[in-house]
């Protein structure tokens, strides 16, 4: 119990520091200050009728202070009007006692305002903490280094506030080498997140028995189609339902890395200070597509040595456009940070998408980058 609270016991400091510092912030001075120049401002010049301001404090108060807090200002507020109506003799007036109902009537309201915005807080908090630990499970947290490979991620989601989308990566160590994969749920929204964890499952339980990318793929199909086929699954939703997918292979005993592109925007080489885009030699159908284009799943080899970099990234990134409408120059502008490592380039692509993009986001990115870090035949790492 003495080590729990020592654990909690600083949990709490900082949150007390937060609430404290919140209340120090300028603006929650607003009210008060209203206040005090409606009563400065009504002393001055009692014609003027400045005390009809005391009504404004209560609610400015609802959008920043508990219901307590609320109330005080609205007590505050009617006792500045009080003390300027006795001040000015005029107790027993109408315009007075009017003012001082307003007054009263407007804190109530404001306390009712105040309790049910808490209560929002309270329940934005809550599905934060559980978008952020969905996000936690589908998007686990990659490894820096898997094997002779270091790896980083970028992903943002488009809808506001959400942590998760139908974009989805995911990177692990096998027996064959690092596999990793990346892709693009067609769609949005919720629909698009539940696929998306279906094909991240999906992948964590075959990558490493699958003996080949081809075999991986065709599982990765199957299961696709036992989803679809579900009965919770609405038949025409299932039937729309595709994504496209771009699965690598780095071995550790080969200079070289091997790809499988189901449809997917091809990723770039950066090699010796050179920027190209793997094109795949022969198309795979996108996941969920075999029925219709056949499950030929073709293997594109490229040179992977020491020091080279691989690209791999959703239509979200090439796809954004700027104020004239024109797509996002992905390998000229990641010309730039030719010999960026991984971590740098993704935060130098980052930057620049925002910088490019004019307007609210519309879609979901993401971007992985892995590069060889050890000579063909090292392995320094275990499979996870």
């Amino acid at each position: 119990m003495a080590a729990l609270r020592r654990v909690i016991a600083p949990k709490r400091f900082s949150r007390r520091m937060r609430e404290a510092a919140r209340r120090l912030e300028p603006s929650f001075l607003t009210p008060l200050l209203v206040i005090v120049l409606a009563t400065v401002a009504d002393i001055l010049d009692p014609r003027l009728e400045f005390y009809r301001f005391f009504g404004v404090p209560p609610a400015l108060a609802a959008a920043m202070f508990s219901v307590a807090g609320t109330v005080g200002i609205g007590l505050l507020a009617m006792a500045a009007s009080f003390g300027l109506a006795a001040a000015h003799n005029g107790l027993g007036q109408t315009p007075s006692t009017f003012t001082l109902l307003v007054v009263g009537g407007v804190t109530v309201a404001a306390a009712y305002a105040s309790r049910m915005r808490q209560h929002r807080e309270r329940t934005l908090a809550e599905v934060r903490a559980v978008s952020e630990t969905a996000q936690r499970v589908l998007l686990r947290p990659v490894p820096h280094r898997l094997g002779p490979v270091d790896v980083e991620v970028l992903y943002q989601a488009a809808a506001a506030q959400a942590r998760i989308g139908g974009d989805f990566y995911e990177a692990r160590q096998t027996r064959h080498g690092v596999r990793l994969i990346i892709g693009d749920v067609r769609g949005k929204g919720l629909p698009a997140v539940e696929v998306a964890s279906m094909m991240l499952s999906s992948f964590r339980v075959h990558v490493r028995d699958a003996p080949d990318l081809p075999d991986l793929a065709r599982r990765l199909e199957t299961d696709m189609n036992y989803y679809c086929e579900d009965e919770s699954v609405p038949g025409d939703d299932a039937l729309e339902r595709f994504i496209t997918a771009l699965i690598i292979e780095i071995p550790a005993g080969e200079p070289v890395a091997r790809l499988v592109n189901c449809g997917h925007p091809p990723p770039l080489l950066l090699h010796g200070g050179e920027v190209r885009e793997v094109e795949p030699s022969a198309p795979s159908p996108p996941v969920n597509m075999a029925a219709l284009l056949g499950d030929d799943y073709h293997v594109d080899t490229v040179a992977f040595t020491t020091g080279d970099r691989l690209l791999l990234y959703t239509d979200g990134v090439s796809e954004s456009r700027d104020g004239a409408g024109s797509f996002y120059p992905l390998a000229d502008r990641v010309r730039q940070w030719a010999w960026a490592p991984p971590r740098e380039l993704l935060d130098h692509l980052h930057e620049d998408l925002r910088a490019y993009v004019v307007g609210v986001r519309d879609d979901d990115l993401a971007a992985l980058a892995a590069q060889r870090v050890a000579p063909a035949g090292t392995v320094s790492g275990r499979e996870r």
